[in-house]
């Protein structure tokens, strides 16, 4: 790649690292701009004019265009490298896995580690509250399916990390700063071990 990339991002953020780890595991470089998403620095006229219009993060900068969406930059970093499989079965498994994520996982995952460990339960709203027992059901069943599935294979689309690891990773090996018991799932423990052995490996704040 020669157009220069730019990780506009919050660093505590799941979804922002995603990006970081994919370009951490393909030796590609990226520029990091850091925003402050409880003080609206993503709500700003500059940022909503010239980053993202919708007010969110992450977004990835390539050259003057720009990649809302943390799985489809993920996806721009790693098109044709080893972490897109080459078996067409396998490339649509793969989205599954990344669908799953953002349909599944993160909206009850990520929720609750943000709503816990950056808001905290006594400063949710009473609307909030409300749904932590069934965003907290939902997340354990979100799980429950990974571990099942990773009990029978050490990654979840064929013989080696895909982009599937990476989006599924990066709300997992937090999701104990949710309420979560990652312990109650031995195949998820082993999966993430085996993630942050892999060449290139960086963690979340880093």
């Amino acid at each position: 790649m020669t157009e220069r990339l730019v990780l506009h991002e919050y660093s505590q953020s799941g979804n922002c690292y995603k990006i970081r780890l994919t370009a951490a595991l393909l030796r590609v470089p990226l520029e990091r701009r850091e925003y402050d998403i409880a003080k609206g620095e993503t709500r700003t006229p500059e940022f909503l004019a010239g980053i993202n219009p919708n007010g969110r993060i992450p977004v990835l900068q390539v050259g003057d265009r720009f990649i809302p969406e943390s799985n489809a930059a993920c996806f721009y970093l790693a098109d044709g490298t080893r972490l897109v499989p080459e078996d067409r079965f396998d490339r649509a498994d793969m989205l599954h896995w990344m669908f799953f994520e953002q349909y599944n996982h993160e909206p009850n995952v990520a929720t609750l580690r943000f709503w816990r460990a950056f808001v905290g339960e006594d400063r949710l709203g009473e609307a909030q509250r409300a749904q932590i027992p069934a965003k907290q059901a939902a997340g354990e069943a979100a799980l429950k399916l990974l571990d099942d599935h990773l009990a029978l294979r050490d990654w979840l689309v064929g013989d080696r990390p895909t982009l599937a690891d990476i989006a599924l990773y990066a709300y997992t090996h937090v999701a104990g700063e949710g309420g979560f018991d990652i312990a109650a799932f031995p195949a998820i423990g082993g999966w993430l071990d085996r993630m942050a052995g892999e060449p290139g490996y960086v963690a979340m704040g880093g």
